[in-house]
């Protein structure tokens, strides 16, 4: 598969560049940032942008072979800068407590081989077995395939051509996610059958439905038209 996305380079967009950067936000992220980068061998750029972490984690990402920027705190912010210090023709967005299944990437050669002007993501799994987990995993499938609206712990993959003519992420302190593939459009929307994992800790400090509710009420009010920092104040 890495001979696949070499030949991919030349072949799709005849550079010398690196074809795949990961860009990663992180804040205080040591106890899952580990895991979340030994599934990243074989991308050709992985980048951990940190924004004033006091546990250790640029001197962990650091140690782990990334390249490490500080940035002002908010992923939004953190992923903007992260993409302009990127080298690669492609970018994969990940959160810090998401683990992709070990076949991603020969599924990303695939996309990049096959949907050269696409956007994809992963498909959205918690790691944890309870019930409550599987029907929000369901209610999140239910939303992609509806609404095309994917969120950024399923990851993002996307080609820095049209990274760049859609101006990228914007500097958000909220749904900075939803703004971008909203321009990037449910026509070139693909979801992998790969899965990232991601840590169900939120949910199970803050109440399955709890959190599941309030991240439908933000949803809600961004579709009305509600500024995303007041929406991050009433998160908050």
């Amino acid at each position: 598969m890495r001979a696949l996305l070499r030949a991919g380079r030349g072949e799709l967009f005849g550079l010398s560049q690196p074809l795949l950067s990961v860009v990663i936000p992180a804040l205080d992220a040591g106890a899952s940032l580990g895991a979340c980068l030994a599934r990243l061998r074989g991308a050709d750029d992985v980048i951990v942008v940190d924004g004033g972490s006091s546990d250790g984690t640029p001197a962990l990402a650091a140690a782990l072979g990334a390249t490490v920027i500080e940035a002002p705190r908010g992923r939004g912010e953190q992923m903007r800068q992260g993409a302009a210090a990127a080298k690669g023709a492609w970018l994969l967005f990940l959160h810090a407590d998401t683990l992709l299944e070990e076949s991603w990437l020969e599924a990303v050669g695939q996309h990049i081989a096959a949907n050269p002007s696409e956007a994809t993501c992963f498909t959205f799994r918690l790691d944890d077995e309870s019930w409550q987990a599987r029907v929000i995993e369901a209610g999140v499938r239910l939303r992609v395939r509806l609404l095309g609206l994917p969120y950024g712990d399923q990851g993002l993959l996307v080609s820095r051509r049209l990274y760049d003519r859609l101006g990228g992420f914007r500097a958000l302190p909220l749904m900075e996610d939803v703004d971008l593939v909203r321009r990037i459009g449910r026509s070139r929307m693909r979801v992998l059958d790969v899965e990232a994992v991601t840590s169900a800790e939120r949910w199970r400090r803050d109440g399955w439905w709890r959190r599941s509710a309030r991240n439908l009420a933000c949803l809600a009010l961004y579709g009305l038209g509600v500024s995303p920092a007041r929406i991050a104040r009433l998160y908050a």
